[in-house]
């Protein structure tokens, strides 16, 4: 009987570590590199991811394309992306024909897209780019609505100007910085970086487009429903991020932080993404609240420019803010 007892023991702790192990498993996270996740990296280095018991893995993508498809495929579990990408691989306007997410939904904001359009030197307007190459993530998604917008509002449409397909922030910005193409979006801070080497920022996307919703937390309900308390863990770490970047206190370390995760920067382009970055009225969204003003109006470019032209729906289709209200105590 004791032997008997000491195997059934021997199997439930071994089934009790099981449970454990797979509790523990880490959560696949996909981003785009660049200082946009600056709270990501303190939730990292600080330890509230620890702190809230999740762990995560994360991976840089180098193109919105590559980003949606594998997290609609399941590869990844949670995505730092645009809300623009979500809205558009949930409609079926993503870049990849049929790649259709139905289940995708933003479950915490992040920031207002940080945009701003950086053309080559010898370009001085919007207007310049008249019978030039610019350059997007993807034509149908990833930012490119914003962009020909801006153009049109200059008076270029599509048949002023060709678009290349160039990749991701950090793949846009080295292709402009070769020379490649005339003009592109940079999220902040590159475009600081592209004006010490004396490129021209041509318009700001806050200011001319007002509220916009930039980067949200992108997952799939399904994978949200069966992961409810992890995916509330990772909020609550970001946001825990977010607000230690906002303490003043923190302001020297957070530089040092900065530096650590940005290559080739230094004191002073780490102030300058500072000011810009940790910023309340343009800067990462406090707890990482969604805008809703913001969503309406990605909804509202999406219903503009995507292909094909469909209406979208309620913002509230696109936003389930149910995780992060429970996450924050809200």
């Amino acid at each position: 009987m004791n032997c008997i007892k000491r195997i059934a023991l021997a199997l439930l702790l071994a089934c009790i570590a099981g449970i454990s192990a797979a509790a523990e498993a880490p959560i696949e996270l996909i981003i785009f590199p660049g200082g946009s996740n600056w709270p990501l990296w303190v939730a990292q280095d600080k330890g509230l991811f620890a702190a809230e018991g999740v762990a995560v893995n994360v991976t840089p993508t180098p193109s919105s394309v590559f980003q949606m498809t594998n997290l609609i495929d399941g590869k990844f579990d949670i995505a730092m992306t645009a809300m623009d990408n979500l809205i558009a691989y949930r409609e079926g306007q993503g870049e990849v024909p049929g790649k259709v997410g139905a289940d995708l939904v933003a479950v915490m904001g992040g920031d207002r897209g940080f945009l701003k359009l950086v053309a080559a030197p010898g370009v001085e307007t919007i207007a310049g780019l008249r019978g030039k190459t610019v350059s997007v993530d993807a034509k149908s998604s990833g930012y490119a609505a914003v962009l020909f917008e801006l153009l049109e509002r200059a008076g270029l449409h599509e048949a002023d100007y060709t678009v290349e397909r160039a990749g991701g922030v950090l793949q846009r910005f080295q292709a402009l910085m070769e020379g490649k193409q005339f003009a592109t979006l940079l999220v902040s801070p590159f475009e600081l970086q592209a004006q010490a080497r004396g490129f021209k920022v041509l318009e700001s996307v806050s200011d001319r487009l007002g509220a916009y919703q930039g980067a949200v937390a992108g997952v799939r309900l399904g994978w949200a429903q069966q992961n409810r308390a992890r995916l509330e863990s990772f909020i609550r770490a970001y946001v825990k991020g977010v607000e230690w970047l906002y303490d003043p206190a923190n302001k020297a370390e957070a530089l040092r932080l900065f530096q650590d995760h940005t290559p080739n920067s230094n004191p002073a382009m780490a102030k300058a993404a500072f000011n810009v970055l940790v910023n309340e009225q343009s800067g990462f969204q406090r707890r990482a609240a969604l805008d809703p003003r913001g969503l309406e109006q990605v909804l509202k470019l999406r219903s503009k420019w995507g292909v094909p032209s469909k209406e979208m729906g309620s913002p509230s289709k696109y936003y389930d803010r149910s995780y992060y209200d429970r996450a924050t105590g809200r």
